[in-house]
């Protein structure tokens, strides 16, 4: 995508998307010839009244960007799918993205404004007026703002950017509060800052897989969940089909969909995955791989990773060892990357600084193929509001200590998405006044006072810049492709409302949410080259719309020299865990499922129905473990029993799973709602709810693998649900 230009790429996609609409208001605005259709009185098998309308969007249902084509008949959304001209998924689309439509049209949807008539998680709810509701939670804004207490209101949301994501910060800053956090359970905290250590960096990098030769991944499910996996998909698929087949090797200590397909999977002690690579930077130092000038300071802070002594640590053997590294340093372009499981321990950060590590010492910073640099976001860099773990337990405190009087909670569930430890529901009961703007009755929502429902993503304006970006600029808009169902209004909507009955049109003047858009972009549209750009913005827009993508070309000089500091501080300690070995003696290792995601998937049937593409269970829980493992303690798949930690106790059946190390034991995240709609209220188990509180202390995170358990058999049985037969052929 870099070799293109910004002219040419809009004109490329604008002509990719002939009969694409622009936006459900423009086409109310700009009318097609009259049409009459005559109905047959038996009509064709393959015919359907009326005509198919396509709009480009983004996809809200992950942090990925993908971009979106979704079909229309009669006003009603039929399909989505990908949108070829978006770098980030070019036309292709996980199955969550498709799913879509169940946000849309799901029979548990919010549809209109509520009052809490109960104590609070009673569920108790009486419908209200807009104008009510609104009146409401404006009236306590402007008496906190008035009083010059405008920081005691809070607002959390789920990760949000662009227009959006600014119109929280302004609306926040004219009450005179700076407390806007972003809150998801699976952002890459560890990775930002592992970044920002060795590089500098506040961005992601664009990891080239499809231009490589080798790669190399520690618990990064790149084809499951890790950053942004469609693209990464592609790029897998793309690097596999070339003439030299570029070998993948997967090491994690629970085989994950990215393992089952790599040419080699190497199981490594939980926590040992950073150890394992600077060992091999060790060797690929000591035996000539790298000849830089900072040779010196490398060779002294990597003297004690001798590979005999890393293979004690990890359980991965020495000749292993020594040959991953001597393949990945000949094999280049080469590319290490880093995440999931390795990068959610105590030693985190050190683990992902230590697999960036072998990207340099390799050269493949800045190359095809290897880790490239992204440049400025298209929309321009905004303060990362992402909270951390200890971030969000400290609005916790501070709502213990009375320091807050409004929470504003926009999609974020930290009720479900944090371990019971930290009791944040408990918390929330010093807040006098709770505004939800989701649109679910989740756990977290049904402990609000007042709930103003925001649109589903299919029927709200927006935009998106994605992060990691794919070495260029590049931006979407979001855009509604129906009219909306119930009494509902966009986020965006609902904060310009109120931010209109507390008098900020001098620094908010928008009415609505599409202006806000346009308006950013209009600043986009400026900046450009006065020569090559369009010569109306308004045809800009529309050409936009209709694209659903915009780009341009910039790109990054390459990456060369590290700051000696940074080599003498690479270091990887061994991994703490909460729990003793003792009395509990398997590590959990949690992952996010890759249908259900966090747990915000939970509500949609297709993906309660989706099998789990490892074991191809349906509707439910299970808990993996090692077939000698499951021998020793007599269990076979289906036994129910207790995982218990120091936190708390869950329980699930068994599964036995032959690619798990046998002092490990996994589980997904996402069951376990005891909330969130029929879909998912009281099926299976929460992970997270036993986890306990150990964090990174680099970057304040979870260290959500860090948790020991102990399994208890209840001597109950139950028939897991899948899809799948016998693993084993059985002599056929």
């Amino acid at each position: 995508m870099s070799n293109i230009e910004r002219r040419d790429f809009l004109k490329l996609i604008g002509a990719g998307s002939v009969g694409a609409g622009a936006g459900f208001m423009l086409r109310e605005s700009i009318k097609h010839p009259v049409e009459h259709l005559i109905p047959h009185v038996v009509a064709p098998e393959d015919f359907s009244t009326g005509i198919a309308t396509w709009y480009n969007s983004v996809c809200s249902m992950c942090p990925a960007g993908c971009g979106i084509s979704v079909r229309t008949r009669e006003g009603r959304a039929k399909k989505i799918e990908g949108n070829a001209a978006h770098p980030i998924n070019q036309g292709g689309l996980c199955a969550r993205g498709q799913a879509g439509l169940q946000v849309l049209y799901n029979p548990d949807r919010l549809t209109g404004p509520l009052l809490q008539t109960g104590e609070r998680g009673s569920m108790s709810f009486a419908r209200t007026t807009w104008q009510e509701g609104m009146s409401k939670v404006a009236h306590s804004l402007d008496l906190l703002r008035a009083a010059k207490w405008g920081n005691k209101v809070a607002f959390l949301s789920h990760g949000v950017g662009g227009s959006l994501g600014q119109l929280f910060e302004t609306f926040m800053s004219e009450i005179g509060s700076d407390r806007v956090l972003h809150f998801d359970f699976d952002h890459p905290h560890n990775l930002y800052a592992a970044n920002q250590r060795l590089f500098g960096e506040d961005h992601l990098p664009y990891y080239d897989l499809e231009n490589t030769n080798f790669l190399l991944s520690f618990g990064a499910d790149y084809l499951g969940n890790w950053i942004s996996p469609v693209h990464h998909s592609l790029g897998f698929g793309r690097s596999r089909q070339s003439p030299g087949r570029a070998h993948s090797v997967q090491i994690e200590p629970r085989m994950s969909i990215s393992g089952a397909a790599a040419d080699e999977w190497i199981a490594a002690n939980p926590g040992t995955e950073g150890i394992l690579a600077l060992g091999l930077a060790q060797h690929i130092v000591a035996n000539g791989g790298y000849e830089g000038n900072d040779l010196d300071a490398w060779a002294a802070t990597l003297a004690e990773y001798d590979p005999s002594q890393v293979a004690e640590k990890t359980g991965v053997a020495v000749d292993v060892i020594t040959r991953l590294a001597d393949a990945f340093a000949a094999s280049q372009p080469g590319l290490a990357i880093g995440g999931g499981g390795a990068g959610s321990h105590s030693n985190g950060v050190d683990t992902l600084v230590a697999v960036n590590a072998l990207n340099y010492l390799v050269g493949n910073i800045g190359k095809s193929g290897g880790l490239l640099f992204n440049p400025q976001p298209a929309g321009g860099a905004q303060r990362s509001r992402q909270a951390t773990y200890n971030q969000i337990t400290e609005l916790a405190e501070d709502a213990r200590q009375g320091n807050i009087d409004v929470l504003i909670i926009n999609g974020a569930n930290p009720v479900f998405t944090l371990p019971a430890a930290t009791e944040f529901a408990e918390a929330l009961a010093g807040i006098p006044l709770i505004v939800s703007l989701s649109s679910f009755l989740d756990e977290t929502t049904g402990l609000a006072d007042i709930i103003l429902p925001s649109h589903t993503y299919l029927e709200s304006w927006g935009d998106n810049f994605p992060q990691p970006g794919v070495g260029i600029p590049i931006g979407a808009v979001s855009q509604p492709v129906v009219s909306p169902l119930y009494d509902t209004r966009s986020t965006g909507d609902i904060v310009l409302g109120l931010a209109g009955e507390l008098g900020m049109g001098d620094t908010i003047p928008w009415s609505n949410m599409e202006d806000c858009v346009k308006d950013s972009w209009r600043t986009i549209y400026e900046r450009g080259d006065p020569i090559e750009r369009m010569e109306d913005f308004d045809e800009f827009w529309i050409s936009l719309l209709k694209a659903g993508v915009w780009g341009e070309k910039s790109r990054r000089e390459p990456f060369v020299n590290l700051d000696k500091g940074a080599i003498d501080g690479i270091g990887v300690k061994a991994p703490e865990f909460v729990g003793t070995a003792d009395e509990y003696p398997f590590i959990l290792h949690p992952y996010v499922s890759t249908t259900l995601h966090d747990g915000s998937a939970a509500n949609l049937p297709w993906m309660q129905e989706l099998p789990d593409p490892m074991t191809s269970v349906v509707y439910g829980s299970w808990v993996e473990m090692n077939p000698a493992t499951a021998k020793e303690m007599g269990l076979r798949e289906g036994d129910l029993v207790d995982i218990e930690s120091e936190q708390g106790s869950i329980h699930a059946p068994v599964y036995v799973y032959p690619a798990i190390m046998p002092d490990v034991i996994a589980m997904p995240i996402g069951q376990g709602h005891s909330a969130y709609g029929r879909y998912a209220k009281d099926r299976g188990a929460n992970p997270i709810e036993i986890l306990g509180l150990q964090t990174d202390k680099r970057s304040g995170s979870l260290a959500w693998s860090a948790t020991r358990v102990k399994v208890v058999a209840t001597g109950k049985h139950v028939g897991l649900v899948k899809s799948g037969g016998k693993s084993r052929e059985l002599g056929r």
